[in-house]
């Protein structure tokens, strides 16, 4: 009787035959979803594909999406003394156009780590002469609890608790990408994270509109070399439709649960993204019936002039343009430990992994 570890070599050495067999001309597959990254350098699956499948980073990290002017914004919040911050950790160290949290926290600021939207509720209910705002960053993997914060606030009568909104959409991301055409891109590997609230339906158009396959995964290394296989067996064969492989986690109407509360406070609105600009209806705006919850709208701030930082590549990263080792900056005067560049700050940001993961293939 085989052991499941032996059976996953049996499956990985299977899946790698295959795709070596089916890929007869060069690959190009973007992952959009940054634990996806850590995942590729962590297990080593670039090293058991073939020269032919390229695998290349998409804009699947929050926080390396956010463009400059929402740092800069939160950073003139901050600047106020009757606000607290509330944010997550990996914004802290994220360069606006001259500052950023952790500078002005350095400085004096009241800027507080939590690891839930709803704890800023707690702080906020502690500092009633306070205004608490919360910096909601994420796709749709992390919205729908940043709206049940909203309705909870409500609920308990805050008047003291904002957000300040930079949440984005996937799906929009990948179209602006493919009419862009600035990136070569075969196929996608789908989020599995993203997908479990917004399920399949939303990304059928990169096969009936782009004929692009794609393909949902899991994070396991098994599932994504299946995923792999299941994309280059679609290419080789000329067809473009949309997989599943996550089947055990995704179904195929996601989290309609999660998806009612997510639209019951936000609405779709434009939004801009670090290195692609601005995209139609691809980020979410605080919804009239609770825009005394939305910072800009109740508590306007003028934040400094926005600014790029001169030879940072973060953008053409993103859009899967150039590979982190092409920029000038890359593990020179931009590290994890002096980032320049938002791709390098979080851990599922694709200048941060190629640089921890990548050592010795940055030339690759």
């Amino acid at each position: 009787m085989r052991s499941k570890a032996e059976d996953s070599r049996r499956l990985a050495a299977f899946f790698q035959g295959e795709i070596a067999r089916l890929a007869t001309r060069p690959v190009r597959l973007m992952e959009v979803c940054g634990t996806h990254t850590v995942a590729i350098f962590k297990a080593g699956i670039r090293q058991l594909l073939p020269e032919a499948v390229e695998l290349v980073s998409g804009p699947g990290c929050p926080v390396c999406v956010t463009p400059n002017g929402y740092l800069d914004t939160a950073v003139a919040y901050s600047r106020r003394g009757d606000v607290i911050i509330a944010t997550f950790g990996d914004m802290l160290r994220v360069p606006g156009s001259s500052s950023s949290l952790a500078a002005e926290q350095a400085r004096g600021a009241d800027i507080r780590i939590v690891y839930s939207p709803l704890d800023s509720l707690a702080i906020a209910a502690a500092a009633p002469a306070k205004k608490v705002i919360f910096l909601a960053v994420g796709f749709e993997t992390t919205a729908p609890t940043a709206a049940a914060t909203v309705l909870a606030a409500e609920q308990a009568g805050l008047e003291n608790f904002y957000v300040l909104s930079a949440h984005k959409l996937v799906p929009p991301a990948l179209r602006a990408l493919l009419t862009a055409g600035g990136a070569r891109v075969d196929g996608f590997l789908l989020p599995g994270h993203v997908s479990a609230i917004i399920g399949e339906a939303p990304y059928r158009f990169l096969a009936e509109e782009f004929a692009v396959p794609g393909v949902i995964a899991g994070f396991e290394p098994l599932d994504v070399l299946q995923a792999v296989y299941l994309l280059v067996k679609q290419i080789a064969a000329g067809e473009a439709t949309l997989a599943n492989q996550y089947r055990r986690v995704v179904p195929p109407d996601g989290n309609p649960a999660a998806r009612a509360v997510l639209d019951k406070v936000y609405e779709e609105a434009d939004a801009a993204w670090r290195g692609i600009g601005v995209i139609p209806a691809s980020g979410l705006a605080v919804r009239d019936a609770y825009r005394r919850f939305d910072a800009p709208a109740a508590l306007p701030v003028e934040a400094e002039e926005t600014r790029d930082h001169p030879g940072c590549r973060c953008g053409g990263v993103l859009r899967g343009e150039v590979r982190p080792a092409e920029c000038p900056l890359f593990g020179k005067a931009c590290t994890p430990e002096r980032p320049v560049g938002s791709c390098m700050v979080s851990v599922e940001g694709t200048c941060a992994a190629w640089y921890k993961y990548g050592a010795g293939r940055w030339q690759a």
